[in-house]
């Protein structure tokens, strides 16, 4: 590449140059358009709820249907442990925290495809738009995770045998752990699908399996000690987990789990970061 005299770069706020490594991932770039991140949260928040009757109160009504939903499928017909726990209390623990990493994935799924014909037009860290899903889906969690406090104080109020401890104080950590999973799980669907359209079509049903196999359903305590490494493997299992031991004191929570699902979350997420820059660069030669 032919570097340009440095006079003609005079008057310049920003010059473009193509080549940048692919693996790298331009987080200071990123943090000078911060604003515009911002911005795509306000118009994300917007467009969801805008032409809605009932607008973010969907916040609430949907981890509650839900709830609800698999307290009678799974609590009342087909009688699946609980921990002890009180089914409602049980699955919303696991409703609300998995809702944030689904919501993640799923919306940060078709950012190449989505965001075609802004892409085309303008030139902004492409980054910027998964980053706006993650913080507007945390303003989600936040309301969400409200509604749990109160379920969980009305129950605690009776006397249910729930114990929150200390370790709720790892929860903005359980937190940034979801968001790193999500968004990079996110970044790699949404890489693969500017090649294979048709992988979008799987993403809610490949969620919707993955719920099930992610301790929102049935705990881990139930399955057999010499098997648990094989759901362990799942990251969002000692994610959710976690949570619940934290805040209702029941679940099964060991360090090695934890350090498992750790290092899984920092590979997909460095993985789909790295992925994710590299189709960036030639992305628009193949729409």
């Amino acid at each position: 590449m032919v570097e340009p005299a440095s006079e003609d770069l005079r008057g310049w706020s920003k010059v473009l140059t193509p080549d940048r490594p692919w693996w790298h991932i331009p987080w200071r770039e990123i943090w000078e358009y911060r604003d515009l991140v911002l911005l795509f949260v306000k118009r994300d928040f917007t467009a969801t709820y805008k032409q809605t009757f009932l607008g973010p109160l969907w916040y609430l009504l949907q981890p509650l249907f839900t709830t609800l939903m698999l307290a009678f499928v799974f609590g009342v017909l087909a009688k699946t442990q609980t921990d002890g726990l009180p089914r409602l209390l049980f699955f919303m623990s696991g409703v609300v925290s998995w809702n944030y990493f689904a919501d993640c994935l799923t919306k940060t799924a078709n950012t190449f495809t989505g965001n075609a014909g802004i892409f085309g037009k303008v030139y902004f860290p492409r980054l910027t738009v998964p980053l706006s899903i993650v913080i507007t889906n945390m303003i989600t969690f936040v309301v969400q995770f409200g509604l749990f406090l109160l379920l969980l104080g009305y129950y605690w109020a009776k006397g249910a045998p729930v114990f929150p401890n200390y370790r709720v104080i790892i929860l903005p950590l359980l937190v940034v752990q979801m968001a790193l999973l999500g968004l990079g799980m996110g970044a790699i669907v949404s890489s693969l699908t500017t090649k294979w359209r048709d992988l979008s079509m799987l993403v809610g049903f490949g969620t919707q399996l993955w719920m099930y196999a992610s301790s929102v359903v049935l705990p881990l305590s139930v399955i057999p000690e010499k098997w648990r490494w094989i759901f362990v493997l799942n990251p969002m299992v000692p994610i959710i987990e976690t949570f619940r031991f934290a805040f209702l004191g029941r679940g099964v929570v060991e360090i090695w789990q934890l350090m498992v699902s750790l290092a899984v979350t920092i590979v997909i997420f460095v993985f789909g970061m790295t992925l994710f820059s590299r189709v960036e660069r030639d992305f628009m030669d193949t729409v």
